[in-house]
């Protein structure tokens, strides 16, 4: 029997369908696949709970030289500074190993975060849908089914005013690099990105789906905002072959990013707080990371 491709990403009772699988993972990136479940056991030993892949690698669409190897690494309690830069390091020599891929991250969390009710429409989604399985038992299995509502559109991208001041200092740091041009693409690659996700979320409940390409995602946006359209398919293009115009920067945190905020405050509200962003009570002395 053939199998049946999910309308709009959902499967008939109209749930977001896990939209990625280690048989989908082209050929050529199989022996990037089988050295990352060979060595995160020897990274994290038994404080490992489980490992996924995400991105284009399980989605069977990664370009061989092109593609980064994204990783997310579940671990029993919440991950140290030391774990992180593990993760990192472990990225760095497979990207030096196999020219297969460009570059790429590790994400880490806890279990226990990754399981909470504040998670449940972040996080929690991000493991359930749009994750695969590599290691250990899979915690989708204690997360609910996802319907592409408004709820689900403010919890996953209803921060971007946070993310605003950061993103402005980051592009004036690149000002200051050996080769300021170089060292924009990447940045370009991930804000057009991101903001082409926030835009396709922002309209994702009237459209009724769910899409990982970003392509789609700036074609359903523009039936809904056809004056925003050409930006946004601007944007989709250089999430895939960015460049290093500094304008292209600038229209992205001055005008495109705050116009998004107003429009998704408006539409679904902010994102419930995390514990990081709020205040620091007094006395204490703990380290809290920033939004990414």
């Amino acid at each position: 029997m053939a199998e049946t491709v999910p309308r709009r990403g959902l499967d008939a009772r109209g749930h977001i369908v896990r939209e990625g699988s280690l048989a989908r993972v082209p050929g050529v990136f199989r022996p990037v696949v089988a050295a990352v479940r060979d060595r995160l056991p020897d990274l994290y030993g038994t404080r490992l709970h489980s490992a996924y892949l995400y991105g284009s690698i399980p989605r069977g669409t990664a370009r061989v030289g092109r593609s980064d190897l994204d990783l997310l690494v579940a671990l029993h309690e919440e991950p140290t500074e030391a774990d992180r830069a593990g993760g990192r390091a472990l990225v760095e020599a497979l990207d030096q190993e196999f020219p297969q891929i460009d570059g790429g991250g590790t994400l880490l969390h806890g279990r226990e975060r990754l399981l909470s009710d504040l998670e449940t429409y972040d996080l929690g989604f991000f493991v359930a849908c749009l994750c695969t399985p590599l290691l250990g038992d899979d915690l989708a299995e204690h997360l609910p089914r996802y319907r592409p509502d408004g709820l689900l559109a403010r919890e996953t991208n209803g921060d971007l005013a946070l993310l605003l001041p950061r993103w402005r200092e980051r592009v004036a740091g690149t000002a200051y690099a050996e080769d300021p041009e170089q060292a924009r693409r990447p940045v370009v690659r991930f804000m057009s990105r991101h903001l082409v996700r926030t835009a396709f979320t922002l309209v994702m409940p009237r459209w009724n789906g769910w899409s990982s390409d970003l392509h789609e995602m700036a074609e359903a946006f523009a039936g809904y905002y056809p004056r925003r359209a050409r930006q946004l398919r601007s944007a989709a293009v250089l999430g895939y072959e960015p460049t290093g115009d500094p304008a292209v920067l600038a229209s992205y945190v001055d005008d495109l990013g705050p116009w998004l905020v107003e429009e998704y405050t408006r539409v679904h509200g902010v994102k419930a707080p995390r514990p990081e962003q709020l205040p620091r009570r007094p006395g204490s002395t703990g380290a809290r990371p920033g939004p990414p």
